[in-house]
């Protein structure tokens, strides 16, 4: 059994869970009256089946930065096409989430332009002017620390910050110590650049609780990256699968489900979580207000929170954020549970206000930091 009392970001559900099939009512609006842009919840489309239409009108669904590794998104993608005959466009699937509010900015106005985001936190509270409101239909499975109040973002899954390694050229690190050892020369990398990606911002937090600090200020964990390159074991290359599979980096500092996906398909890859303090954080969905698909966003929204894809998460070794509903409802699936196990440990999740300042922090000292 999950232990929601463990992950700290993950409060307690009020309410019943709310079905997904939205009837319309007898004000039920034509289709040519929808302004798809602007709803804020499948009501205004009078009803989820009247949003399906839409959506499948439009017949496409811009993302980005998805990786079919990356928390099962593969099988999430390709559902939501099966089931909604709505293609899904996927671009740029290794780019932090900064890049992706860039292309939004770069293909503002153009088909290709991203419909949807998902962002680490540090970026989502940066880039709120970009998101559309919306609030789908199971809102109230979703706890009140989980998303903003409006629906401009909400947190979708978690996993925990762990370091994945190539078991048949370097020792396991049991320590963040161990990494600063001969035997990782030029191995340990990052999935990204902690001032613009999510999860290396997370790495430096892991890096932080483990060296003593606390979440209210990074530079413990800035001081052992840099402690870490004046080693030379810091290596500044983006680690993604492709980077493991060659071994290229054979460290890598990564969410629990990338390193598990890695595990997976890569001969000698394993995983470990360093004992102490383990760092969470929950990657936040959105909907770009500049949508050039602004009903197969929504649709995308719903279909992300629904039971099959929170369960879709759960397969693919993260922890949705409606993982308490889907429990208490018996919906949950229990093999895919069992074989993840608890998010076990000291917990320690970062603020939206300690985001904010650590995200200041490593814009000042990173760079000099690694250089």
């Amino acid at each position: 059994m999950f232990k929601k009392r463990n992950l700290a970001a993950l409060a307690l559900v009020a309410g019943v869970a709310i079905s997904l099939s939205a009837c319309a009512g007898a004000s039920t609006p034509a289709a040519s009256d929808i302004d798809a842009a602007t709803a804020t919840s499948a009501e205004d489309f009078g009803g989820l089946d009247a949003l399906v239409t839409a959506a499948k009108a439009e017949g496409q669904l811009n993302v980005i930065a998805l990786p079919d590794n990356w928390a099962n998104y593969g099988a999430i993608k390709a559902l939501f096409e099966e089931k909604y005959g709505i293609t899904v466009n996927s671009a740029d699937p290794d780019i932090s989430s900064a890049e992706e509010i860039a292309a939004a900015d770069n293909l503002k106005g153009q088909d290709t332009a991203p419909d949807v985001f998902d962002l680490g936190t540090a970026v989502t509270l940066d880039s709120v002017d970009y998101f559309a409101p919306y609030q789908v239909a199971n809102w109230d499975e979703i706890p009140a620390d989980n998303k903003e109040s409006t629906g401009l973002y909400v947190n979708d899954y978690t996993g925990s910050m762990s370091i994945g390694y190539d078991s048949n050229s370097v020792p396991e690190p049991k320590s963040l110590d161990d990494l600063l050892g001969s035997d990782y020369k030029g191995a340990v990398a990052l999935n990204g650049d902690p001032t613009q990606a999510g999860a290396a911002f997370a790495a430096v937090g892991l890096a932080t609780v483990q060296e003593g600090g606390t979440l209210d200020d990074f530079t413990p964990g800035i001081e052992f990256f840099e402690k870490l390159n004046d080693a030379g074991n810091f290596l500044p290359v983006n680690a993604t699968g492709a980077t493991i599979a060659s071994g290229e980096t054979k460290v890598v500092f990564d969410w629990s489900y990338n390193n598990l996906a890695a595990a997976a398909t890569v001969d000698g890859w394993k995983v470990t979580t360093l004992p102490g303090t383990v760092y969470t954080s929950f990657y936040n969905q959105a909907i770009s207000k500049d949508a050039p698909h602004p009903a197969a966003a929504r649709l995308w929204q719903e279909f992300i929170y629904s039971a099959e894809a929170q369960n879709l998460f759960i397969v693919g070794g993260a922890y949705p954020v409606t993982i308490q509903t889907l429990q208490d409802a018996g919906t949950v699936d229990k093999d895919a549970l069992d074989a993840l196990g608890e998010l076990k440990g000291d917990l320690v999740t970062p603020t939206a206000e300690q985001a904010e300042a650590n995200a200041a922090i490593l814009a000042s000292k990173w760079a000099s930091a690694i250089s």
